[in-house]
């Protein structure tokens, strides 16, 4: 429900917009940028359902091999202690939580290619023990809102995008970027405990101190490495562990004596299904996120938020990152696009190109994976998912700045 009335509000904003630019300086040329804009999200929506057909294929086929050698249940069974408190509705051992437990450490490595088919399966999953199948559940909502919040260790891309810009330490963003999610995370997590009235038990606070001390610790080992080997062991390590879990899957799948290659493309036809079923979703909301961008909504607003903070004394360096910190919940491509302009402008080595780069890292794409993962099951009533998972965003990037001064 709540997705309906923003999805209604981007749309009628972008259209006030666009006729008060008519109005006031006489320009009609916007008009058109904005219907063009339509076009080129609904085909750029398709594009990526498109591209997302090979990685859903290739990982739900992955996954169902897990799910048939007892991997995946085995994960289940070693996260049952924090998940049975997170996910109460989620009966212990079931496949649905070893599917959670893939997707966060996928997350956590900065891996979206393989994240992303193993949180829909984990979707589907859910789906299977909800009564009311057009409504959210619990369980839904803090699967969506860890998501949303991006709890990532190992931000590879936006390092790789830093090197590229001509950063002379691409990496000195890692450890500002790991602390703002891992404060978004903590933040939105205890939110929604609180909000889902889940009991704060020895082994529920064990668990969430166990986080902090492993953000802390990526934190001691990565800041101890030359600011030269960070990406390269920060990539390696990532992909080292990813490629190891294929391999154990497909080795616990021996030892069980399953027909391996039958069982993938078992799965993988169900990744090809899932592609196609999100198509009307993302072509919703993207082309909603691209006619607002494109009416010059989120430049009016940055531009009175900078008189504003000028005219109270403020210091306004930071505001140079607002469209990247307004773009982020709405799209992953749009908010990379808004860093790399600010790099491109200001230079990658500039203050507030560091600050975007942390404001980028900080959480993930909020309305992106609200329409990919409910859309994939047919959840049309969200409840209070959205408004939770934008308050991690709100916390992620007030973070981030606070953090950027401190370090930069």
């Amino acid at each position: 429900m709540i997705l309906n009335y923003i999805w209604i509000a981007f749309l009628l904003l972008a259209f006030l917009t666009c006729l008060g630019t008519t109005v006031v300086t006489g320009d009609t040329a916007i008009w058109s940028d904005v219907m063009n804009a339509s076009f080129t999200q609904a085909k750029f929506a398709f594009e990526i359902s498109l591209g997302l057909t090979g990685v859903l294929a290739l990982w739900l086929g992955i996954m169902k091999i897990g799910e048939r050698a007892g991997v995946t249940g085995a994960f289940a069974r070693m996260t049952s202690p924090l998940f049975s408190r997170l996910f109460p509705g989620i009966p212990s051992g079931h496949p649905a939580l070893g599917a959670i437990f893939m997707n966060i450490s996928a997350n956590m490595l900065g891996l979206d290619n393989a994240a992303t088919p193993m949180g829909l399966k984990a979707m589907q999953e859910m789906q299977t023990l909800n009564p009311r199948k057009d409504t959210a559940t619990d369980a839904m909502i803090m699967f969506l809102v860890l998501n949303a919040s991006g709890l990532c260790l190992i931000p590879i891309s936006i390092m790789m995008y830093r090197a590229q810009g001509g950063a002379a330490c691409p990496t000195d963003v890692f450890i500002p970027i790991l602390l703002a999610t891992a404060i978004a995370t903590l933040c939105g997590l205890v939110a929604l405990c609180i909000r889902q009235r889940i009991r704060f038990d020895r082994v529920l606070v064990s668990w969430l101190a166990g986080i902090a001390l492993t953000v802390a610790a990526v934190v001691w080992f990565f800041a101890s490495l030359p600011a030269d080997r960070m990406q390269t062991y920060s990539s390696f390590l990532a992909n080292f562990m990813l490629f190891s879990v294929i391999i154990l899957f497909i080795g616990a799948g021996l030892r069980k004596r399953i027909n391996i290659y039958d069982t993938f493309i078992e799965g993988a036809k169900e990744g090809f299904r899932t592609a196609v079923l999100i198509i009307p979703y993302l072509v919703a909301i993207l082309v909603a996120i691209g006619m607002l961008r494109a009416s010059g909504a989120l430049e009016i607003f940055t531009g009175w938020v900078e008189t504003a903070v000028s005219a109270a004394g403020i210091d306004s360096g930071w505001v140079g990152a607002l469209p990247t910190m307004l773009m982020k919940p709405l799209s992953g491509s749009g908010s990379c696009a808004m860093m790399l302009d600010v790099m491109n402008a200001e230079g990658a080595d500039a203050f507030v190109s560091k600050l975007a780069a942390c404001v980028r890292g900080s959480t993930d794409t909020t309305f992106y994976i609200l329409a990919v993962y409910f859309g994939s099951v047919g959840v049309a009533r969200t409840r209070y998912a959205s408004g939770y998972a934008l308050l991690c965003d709100l916390i992620g990037a007030v973070s981030a700045v606070c953090i950027a001064y401190i370090f930069f």
